[in-house]
């Protein structure tokens, strides 16, 4: 009571009150998908202002029914409110509005903190009055509704309009409106996502309301509530996240500091990267008694253009980005940068080889089953993942020819060059895998990724366009021809079985290291390339896991859905002769020692894949 005394002097007696602070907000950054989809929101907190004439009449008379009924009357405090709640109190279930008007409660937003002592509350009347002096009626409510926070991280009615209902605030229903209103009170109480039941009970009370402030009538309010309420039980974003760092950081080099809102559109399909989603968790669960832990997945065209990026089990549990950051061992998926070389070099997919046992200084290394074939074709060499061709071809045709091959089709990381690289022992990312493995599927050309086509204001200006440079032909026939039917027949009948989706024309390799700690897929169709990794991020084993096991079925069940939301392609098969012209930088160039990673100390861990 004395603080209303005491503000209600301060309104009768208009006394100088000290100005405003300012109102800021820090530009937004807007990612979206291909076909205009939000993805995810970076820089400042707050959705864009809200305005109130884009909205229908009764989205804001949804907030002024249910929180402050007398809002355009009152100055900044609501006398009769503050005395009603000292009274009778507010009871749960009732559809009055509480003590605090919607004034009040954007001072509290934009000023103050939320503690409930006096001295705030004295500091909350003052800035509501000196906000009602400042701005007008809409100019308030529009401050309002952007910045409440309606839970579920979103700030503002536009964030929460997508976040739950994934659409714009303008094309909000009349349930819709008195869902989101119905937050007010309790963001955590009445999430639509969490307690539907207690949110339905809300917006009832909200229309209830409304009906008695004549905002609507009993027949629109039956109508609105006999209509189903779809919400988005997750964020259709979620899954994106990972693939927004990964872009946010790229943006803030080509625009540091934005000076207002932009809007980033990116080279993502939402509907695949829900997929990319979707199979990984269901594989992650049927493989969980196997100590599968995390999971990461990249998918781009022949172009370079990244449709889906998978960087981890939960983007909740941590932002780490595996896709991206993470480096481990490839395994037996570096395999197929041996073989090219060796193909360029002159070999055959149907030159004979021996599968028997090596010995390479003090190293030997073994098959996964511990066998050997005796005489097979290279190409069954391939499709089988025998370890001791790959060791032997690697050694003849040259380590660090083998490198360079390795860095012309697009590896950034360090390649070692000892006895063992042959069976992946060089850290990758599984970018850079879906990067070099991309060459095999557009015909020979080497691809960089990303993923921002351009950057635009709220209003359409372009900022930023992405201007596509030529791409430089990496691999040519009849390597290239020969390193793909490889590849085929590893998917048709060799350790890439699981991945066969019929009626498509498939490639890929399989990758498993030592002790199973990393397991990895790579494979592609004709311009569409995908590349699988599983394992832990404290590098323990996992059980058993091999890359043609739990990475194959994860990638089958991506692309089964990528491979029907566009034409079925055969992969290309390149250029009908040798390109006479080298490729600018990384191709083909004299390689030496001195200018390789030394020789690394072999590992007693040495990388195998399974025959399965």
């Amino acid at each position: 009571m004395i603080v209303l005394a005491a503000a209600t002097s301060l309104t009768m007696a208009a006394p100088e009150l000290p100005p405003l602070p300012p109102i800021t907000r820090d530009p937004q950054v807007t990612y979206v998908d291909r076909s205009g989809a939000v993805l995810g929101v970076r820089g400042g907190r707050y959705a864009p202002p809200v305005d109130l004439a884009k909205l229908p009449a009764y989205v804001p008379a949804a907030f002024i029914a249910i929180e402050d009924r007398r809002f355009y009357t009152h100055t900044g405090f609501d006398p009769v409110g503050i005395g009603r709640a000292i009274l009778d109190g507010v009871s749960e279930g009732r559809p009055t509005q509480g003590a605090s008007t919607i004034t009040q409660q954007l001072a509290r937003n934009l000023f103050l903190s939320a503690d409930r002592t006096v001295e705030r509350k004295a500091k909350e009347l003052v800035w509501s009055i000196q906000l009602e002096r400042t701005y007008s009626k809409k100019q308030i409510l529009a401050l309002y509704l952007s910045r409440t926070y309606y839970g579920s991280g979103a700030y503002g009615l536009e964030a929460a309009s997508r976040r739950y209902f994934n659409k714009p605030a303008a094309r909000l229903s009349l349930r819709e409106a008195a869902t989101l209103a119905g937050l007010m009170k309790s963001p955590t109480n009445y999430n639509p996502i969490q307690q539907p039941e207690a949110s339905a009970r809300r917006a009832a009370l909200v229309l209830d309301a409304m009906v008695e402030t004549g905002a609507i009538t009993p027949a629109d309010r039956a109508k609105a509530m006999a209509a189903p309420l779809k919400v988005w039980n997750s964020a259709p974003t979620a899954p994106a996240q990972y693939f927004v760092d990964w872009l946010d950081a790229q943006r803030r080099q080509i625009m540091p500091q934005p000076k207002q809102d932009m809007v980033v559109e990116t080279t993502m399909d939402m509907a695949l990267e829900t997929a990319a989603a979707d199979s990984t968790r269901a594989v992650l669960a049927r493989y969980k008694s196997q100590s599968v832990g995390q999971a990461a997945l990249v998918a781009l065209d022949g172009q370079g253009r990244v449709w889906a990026m998978i960087g981890g089990a939960d983007y909740a549990a941590g932002p780490y980005n595996r896709a991206v950051t993470a480096r481990r061992q490839a395994g037996s998926a570096w395999k197929p940068f041996v073989y090219l070389t060796a193909l360029e070099a002159g070999r055959t997919p149907g030159m004979a080889v021996i599968d028997e046992p090596l010995t390479i200084g003090n190293w030997s290394p073994q098959n996964y089953a511990g066998g050997y074939l005796g005489q097979i074709t290279l190409e069954q060499a391939v499709a089988q993942s025998v370890n001791t061709v790959a060791v032997r071809t690697a050694d003849e045709v040259g380590r660090a020819n083998v490198a360079a091959t390795a860095r012309r089709l697009g590896i950034a990381s360090p390649v070692n060059t000892d006895p063992a690289m042959a069976l992946g022992t060089t850290l990758v990312s599984p970018l850079e895998m879906t990067q070099a493995y991309a060459a095999f599927s557009n015909g020979g050309l080497r691809v960089a990724a990303y993923g921002i086509e351009k950057i635009r204001t709220n209003g359409g200006q372009v900022i930023y366009q992405r201007k596509a440079g030529p791409q430089a032909r990496v691999i040519a026939n009849p390597a290239l021809s020969e390193m793909n039917q490889m590849l085929r027949t590893a998917v048709a009948s060799g350790t890439g079985g699981r991945a066969k989706i019929a009626g498509y024309d498939l490639a890929g390799k399989t990758g498993t290291t030592s002790d199973y700690k990393d397991a990895w897929f790579a494979g592609y169709s004709g311009g569409f390339t995908t590349v699988v990794w599983m394992g832990r991020d404290d590098g323990a084993s996992m059980g058993r896991i091999t890359g043609g096991s739990a990475p194959a079925e994860l990638w089958r069940g991506f692309m089964t859905v990528a491979l029907k939301r566009g034409p079925a392609q055969a992969i290309p098969a390149g250029p009908a002769a040798p390109v006479l012209a080298p490729p600018p930088v990384e191709v083909l160039v004299p390689v030496v020692e001195e200018h390789i990673e030394p020789a690394a100390q072999v590992p007693a861990e040495v990388p195998e894949d399974p025959p399965i």
